[in-house]
């Protein structure tokens, strides 16, 4: 009986081949193979993907917490800015209050060298001219007492 059944299923698997029944079959079962190894590809492309995914996600969140900071500090630093303007507008007049002043004390002082400066000279000039003076007098007196005096002849010594 075991050869009559291994008999018939050969029949019947000949008349499948002859009438391409189990060509289409084989065809499909390959195909739907392909089908679920490709499947498979695409599932393995997308968990490789998917760190890639996880990671870009991250770094684009962390680009926008620092584009949202940077836009803070930028806020911040323009409200400290216009909180201490008037603050710096008065230390800028008081800062000009001060050069003036250090500028026309500097200029008074420069005025007041200029008339020492001048009192100075004039003194040394007045100095060298008494020293001169001095020197002409001496020279002078040395001069006239260096030079023999003419002979006063006394009118009365010669009448007698």
């Amino acid at each position: 009986m075991d050869k009559v059944r291994e008999f018939f299923k050969k029949t019947m698997f000949y008349a499948r081949v002859l009438s391409g029944y189990e060509e289409r079959r084989i065809r499909s079962y390959r195909l739907q193979l392909q089908k679920r190894l490709q499947e498979a590809e695409v599932r393995k492309a997308a968990l490789n993907k998917v760190p890639e995914q996880i990671i870009l996600s991250e770094v684009r969140k962390m680009v926008q917490e620092m584009q949202s900071l940077n836009k803070k500090l930028e806020d911040t630093e323009a409200a400290i800015e216009n909180y201490f303007k008037p603050i710096d507008k008065e230390a800028e007049m008081i800062m000009k209050v001060q050069l003036e002043g250090e500028e026309k004390t500097m200029r008074e002082m420069v005025a007041t060298m200029q008339r020492q400066s001048l009192l100075e000279k004039a003194e040394a000039d007045a100095q060298g001219q008494a020293l001169a003076n001095s020197k002409n007098a001496k020279a002078d007196q040395e001069v006239e007492e260096a030079e023999p005096e003419p002979e006063r002849v006394d009118k009365r010594s010669r009448m007698r």
